[in-house]
């Protein structure tokens, strides 16, 4: 069906949702209740804290509403009128809507039954086109997304035209919940978080870390073997750096200060800022001596700690948090080497993608500014258009198929974004590779070319991998927390029969171990049927079984899931696993 008609449709479902929670709490204030990509919100100010059992009492209402086949009425008023309007039935934040018309604009409402809305529509004829429809879940949100308005509750659903597209959605979300890495991803002791310690701070747990190191290795390797030089910098910087670099002026509410906020302005008194990002930081390695054109192009990696001030209604897992780790790396080239160099970046994100086998998940996005909203960037127009332009060109030379966004480039410059999509189908940016053509100049950056002339290079910015927080996540959503064989925390699980069978164990665990393959025994004093089964629950992979036989023959019983795969000398099995871990 067209993707407009299905929006119509949950909108319209909205609208149904909002006048049952009027009819049930007659003093919640309307906010805003928008269609979204599978079903559709609304958001409310309520004296009390809706919960998911309200939720059901919610649906009958609106089940009622449905069968009372309702019109749906449109109709605009004056903007004086639509203001009488919203003051009459106390709906602040309908008011302040309206101021936000144009001054001669006429406001749009719909009306069905005693429910009458400001929208825009459109909306289905009559509530009783509304037949299969589900709300799914509230949630706190701040009004406007911003973090300074009051907290409103969010009142999640979707609809469809049929019960049988409804039925094969909901069963998808429950696919979704079961691969969610919020849950199995503490499930299985990757990661936990404390309030204690705060939102968007996850603590890596060893079977967490141990995934991130062997990523972080197997790209800092790749990266060297590609002509990378690995840096370590400070995660800390004065507000001169980020005054020189543009962040201070433009990114600095994302920004975590170290002082008095109340001093960031005051040039007599010292203010640090926890980095953001590692750029000015990779710059001072180029600025240490002099540069040639025969030194680029130079190309700067590091496995990088950042913090970035994301609003609480944003963070998720580890999809989005507050302090992170980037495979972060700069690139100092000549204009004639930038569409190499860039292609260069294209390619080893490709190769990483590969790997771990997230690369048919993923699409491109082509990040341009918003020319109408230049305050939000560095640089004159004439600039940022050939830069864009010259992108362009190099992307479409590399036949990769993108999307074009304006609005999404960085302050100092256009981007390409590897986007892919969660369990629940919210879009994020996983690696971006940028084209700089600002803070070379800033920071005094130049090389002599062939004539003696003093040039600024052209810097790409870029990612390998991402964020490893988030690559850990989407790795654990994509594979239901059983990593592939080489990436799995713990890849063999040793399994005595009875007490007698585990000195036997443990020398087995030793020549696993030794071997480089990782692995570990379960000497506890359970029954082998259940000691199997948590493997099992653990995601390991290989189960290697010691009883009498075992022990008496120097061999060990291979499983492999429910898959018995009986004895194997175990200097062959170490052999063909360790064939199977490489990368």
């Amino acid at each position: 069906m067209p993707e407009q008609d299905l929006n119509t449709l949950r909108h319209t479902a909205a609208h149904i949702m909002a006048q049952a929670v009027k009819r049930l709490y007659p003093n919640v204030k309307l906010a805003i209740g928008p269609s979204i990509a599978d079903g559709f919100y609304y958001d409310f100010e309520t004296e009390t804290s809706l919960t998911a059992a309200e939720l059901e009492t919610i649906e009958k209402e609106m089940k009622k509403i449905v069968k009372e086949n309702l019109t749906l009425e449109h109709f605009t008023l004056s903007r004086e009128e639509a203001f009488a309007f919203a003051d009459k039935h106390n709906e602040p934040y309908k008011r302040e809507l309206i101021e936000g018309l144009p001054e001669n604009e006429e406001a749009s409402f719909y009306k069905q039954g005693e429910f009458t809305d400001l929208c825009a529509g459109p909306h289905l004829p009559r509530t009783r086109d509304v037949k299969a429809f589900k709300l799914l879940s509230v949630a706190g949100a701040y009004w406007r997304g911003d973090e300074k308005n009051k907290m409103l509750q969010r009142i999640y659903g979707t609809a469809f035209f049929s019960k049988a597209e409804l039925a094969e959605h909901l069963e998808r979300l429950e696919e979704a919940k079961k691969r969610d890495h919020n849950k199995i991803g503490r499930d299985l002791e990757y990661f936990t978080t404390v309030d204690y310690i705060g939102q968007g701070l996850p603590v890596i747990m060893p079977k967490g870390a141990k995934v991130l190191q062997i990523l972080q290795r197997f790209v800092e390797d790749e990266e060297c073997r590609r002509g990378y030089l690995l840096t370590k910098t400070p995660f800390m910087a004065k507000r001169d750096t980020y005054k020189i670099s543009g962040h201070w002026d433009v990114y600095r509410d994302g920004m975590f200060l170290l002082g008095n906020e109340a001093d960031a302005n005051d040039e007599s008194k010292e203010m640090l800022a926890l980095r953001p990002m590692t750029c000015p930081f990779q710059f001072q390695v180029y600025l240490n001596k002099t540069r040639s054109y025969r030194d680029l192009p130079m190309r700067f990696n590091e496995t990088a700690t950042l913090f970035r001030n994301e609003s609480s209604g944003s963070m998720h897992g580890l999809i989005r948090v507050r302090q992170f780790t980037l495979s972060e790396g700069h690139i100092a080239c000549t204009p004639e080497q930038v569409e190499d160099e860039f292609k260069g970046c294209i390619e080893l994100a490709q190769f990483f993608l590969e790997k771990i086998g997230l690369a048919e998940d993923i699409s491109y996005r082509f990040s341009k500014w918003d020319a109408n909203d230049k305050g939000k960037y560095i640089g004159d127009e004439k600039e940022w258009e050939h830069v864009q332009g010259f992108m362009k060109k190099i992307l479409d030379s590399t036949g990769i198929n993108y999307v074009e966004a304006d609005g999404e480039a960085a302050f100092y410059g256009p981007k390409l974004d590897i986007q892919i999509k969660n369990v629940h189908g919210k879009e994020d940016t996983l690696i971006t590779v940028q084209i700089d053509f600002q803070l070379a100049s800033r920071f005094g950056m130049v090389y002599t070319d062939a004539n003696g002339e003093k040039i600024n290079p052209y810097i790409i910015h870029r990612s390998s991998i991402g964020c490893y927080e988030r690559t850990l996540a989407l790795l654990i959503e994509k594979y239901a927390g059983a990593m592939p064989f080489w990436l799995a925390p713990v890849q063999i699980m040793v399994i005595p029969i009875a007490e007698r069978h585990q000195e036997a164990a443990s020398k087995v665990l030793a020549q696993l171990t030794s071997a480089g393959l990782r692995a570990e025994a379960d000497y506890r004093n359970e029954k082998m049927g259940f000691k199997i089964r948590e493997a099992q629950l653990q995601k390991i992979h290989v189960m290697l079984i010691l009883g009498d036989k075992e022990v008496e023959e120097n061999k060990v019983s291979v499983r492999r899931g429910n898959n018995d795969e009986g004895q194997m000398d175990l200097p062959a099995l170490i052999e063909k696993l360790q064939a199977e871990a490489a990368i």
